[in-house]
């Protein structure tokens, strides 16, 4: 039984049923799906907070130069693998730098991180600009197909010929919302948590850096 057939009888299609309906262009768009929960699935692993570093991690690490002094901190810093440690690794090796050089170069790393982390976000949007447009692809040439059986088979006086034909061409177009909507909401979700990284970076300099920079001792007034 068609999906047609089953709403006609009073019975929703099925999930597959109406997967089936959909036509050759539900193809491309499954590619889509699989991609886009491909790399949903990656990014929620590779940006877990663990993964990039976590705020007890670097308090120890603040902890450790305020007590124990830079060498110190810095071995603390080498021995983790995370995205926060090697910007921190990166700032203690430019303690004896001038402010300026060692903010440029932290700066630099810190961009080059953040921009490595945002790499595997772009297929999602990919996703979410493409599928809305295969479903509506699909749609199109669905009422061309519809409108052609209609003008092909003389059936005027058969609307149920051109519901049939519309019903199946939307689905299409479901199936494309339906892909590109959580695509769209799992890339802002991944991008706000990049950006919290990158707050979080910041202020761990904030607190790093007057640590490395001696006080300058104000000029008595003439």
């Amino acid at each position: 039984m068609n999906p047609v057939q089953a709403a006609h009888g009073g019975a929703m299609p099925s999930l597959w049923e109406l997967i089936a309906s959909g036509g050759p262009l539900m193809w491309p768009l499954g590619l889509c799906s699989v991609i886009a929960l491909a790399f949903v699935v990656e990014r929620a692993l590779r940006l877990r907070r663990a993964a990039l570093g976590t705020e007890l991690s670097g308090k120890r690490i603040v902890d450790t130069l305020r007590s124990s002094g830079t060498a110190a901190a810095l071995e603390l810093a080498r021995a983790e693998r995370t995205p926060q440690a090697r910007v921190v690794t990166a700032t203690l090796e430019q303690a004896s730098a001038s402010p300026s050089e060692r903010e440029k170069r932290v700066e630099d790393l810190a961009a080059l991180e953040t921009k490595r982390l945002s790499g595997n976000l772009r297929p999602l949007m990919i996703v979410y600009v493409v599928a809305p447009l295969l479903g509506l692809l699909g749609t199109v040439w669905g009422l061309i197909e519809a409108f052609a059986t209609v003008a092909t088979k003389n059936a005027l006086g058969r609307p149920e010929l051109l519901a049939a034909g519309v019903y199946q061409a939307l689905v299409t177009t479901a199936a494309g919302l339906a892909i590109a909507i959580p695509a769209v909401v799992a890339y802002y979700h991944f991008k706000g948590r990049i950006e919290n990284f990158a707050r979080g970076l910041e202020q761990l300099y904030g607190e790093i850096d007057p640590l490395l920079v001696p006080r300058e001792v104000p000029r008595a007034s003439a």
